[in-house]
């Protein structure tokens, strides 16, 4: 039996934003995700990552691009991993 990575909850928890983003819809405004975030009550660390967003309208793969860059220039993937 292998060991298995411990997962923080944070790294769940921006790919659970995602998923509820795009539940019903293919694109979603900056505004949209900034509501979201509050509506979920997202940690302070994630709604700092939302906040680092250019302004535009997004298509789910160009939203993971970009919250999966900012994490990875802050310094954290490691709580936050990796949005799909």
């Amino acid at each position: 039996m292998g060991i298995m990575p411990i997962q923080s909850e944070g790294s769940e928890e921006l790919q659970r934003f995602v998923d509820a983003l795009f539940r019903g819809r293919t694109t979603v405004e900056l505004l949209d995700i900034a509501l979201e975030a509050e509506v979920l009550d997202l940690t302070v660390d994630a709604r700092e990552i939302v906040s680092l967003l250019p302004p535009g309208t997004y298509e789910r793969q160009r939203l993971c691009d970009q919250l999966n860059s900012a994490t990875a220039a802050h310094g954290w993937s490691a709580l936050f991993g990796t949005v799909e």
